[in-house]
């Protein structure tokens, strides 16, 4: 910390993350399930991008999507989670002003991003199983270059000003950040200054991004349903559920997961603070650990090309 010329107190320069507040004697043991599921998710992901780029038969836009969640699902493991075993080992606490909001904007980014990875995927799904005769014509490679500039640029314009404001705040007293990660308000909340435009900033961006996105692919799923109930042919009603079975079961966990953390934190003072924590850590574990393994268990294709692959 250094003196601030326009005022009487110091101006940050780092944060000491100290993770969970009332565990310091006990939270390095959370480290025995964090390491495991940290390289579980990214031997999962691996394996199964190296799969989908060597595999011809998985050269396809339904792949393709699949390999953009894998790629953000490997971005915000290492943003996170390397930092909070660090902080567990060896008490690697500080971490710089900069490079706190950089892992805040990461965050906030790539989270929506995957949500509306989500989106597509479902849209995906839609065609394919609704106006079938028209999906090779509509799902292409192009569709899914321009689905990938929509995610990170809808996404990114959205999210930008969260770290924006949280960094232009004045922090001229405590550095000292109760949580695992650099969220926006446990940060923001440590400046000197008046932080509920960045509350209500957080609260509009999410809501209207990961709650659109989460309308939209229940629609979908509903015109997939009514569609699927139609259908006279009981293998074509199971064939059809089981392709949309894997995406629905990610869909289900990560917005569940979301969800729980969500009103959870909102419960302030009734529940313990160290949920909320571990709930944010988990949620940025977890569904990139289960994420290519439903896949590759699920789906007949995938399966056999990361078969194909370990034997040669």
């Amino acid at each position: 910390m250094v003196p601030s010329p326009n005022n009487t107190g110091t101006q940050v320069t780092e944060f000491l993350m100290i993770c969970f507040p009332g565990m310091q004697d006990t939270q390095h043991w959370l480290s025995v399930i964090l390491a495991p599921l940290l390289v579980l998710a990214l031997g999962a992901n691996f394996v199964l991008l190296f799969t989908i780029h060597q595999e011809t038969s998985l050269h396809e836009p339904m792949y393709y999507l699949l390999a953009i969640l894998s790629v953000l699902d490997v971005i915000l493991c290492l943003t996170v989670i390397p930092k909070v075993l660090l902080i567990f080992w060896f008490n690697m606490k500080p971490i710089s002003f900069v490079g706190c909001f950089l892992q805040m904007f990461i965050m906030n980014t790539f989270l929506p991003m995957e949500s509306s990875t989500f989106l597509i995927m479902a849209y995906d799904r839609y065609v394919a199983i609704c106006h079938p005769l028209r999906y090779p014509s509509i799902i292409t490679d192009q569709f899914v270059i321009n689905a990938a500039i929509f995610i990170v640029f809808r996404n990114l314009l959205a999210t930008l000003p969260t770290p924006v404001l949280a960094a232009r705040l004045n922090y001229c007293a405590s550095n000292v950040v109760e949580n695992c990660i650099c969220a926006n308000i446990s940060v923001a909340k440590l400046s000197c200054g008046d932080i509920h435009l960045n509350k209500l900033y957080q609260f509009v961006s999410v809501w209207c991004l990961l709650g659109s996105d989460l309308v939209l692919i229940l629609l979908s799923y509903c015109f997939i349903l009514r569609v699927v109930m139609c259908q006279q042919s009981g293998g074509a009603v199971t064939k059809a559920l089981s392709t949309c079975g894997s995406h629905l079961i990610l869909i289900l966990f990560f917005y569940t997961l979301l969800l729980v953390f969500i009103f959870t934190n909102k419960a302030g003072k009734k529940i313990p603070s160290e949920v909320p924590i571990l709930l944010n850590v988990l949620h940025h574990l977890i569904p990139p650990a289960l994420n290519p393994i439903v896949y590759g268990v699920r789906t007949q294709e995938i399966k056999q090309g990361i078969i194909k692959l370990f034997k040669h």
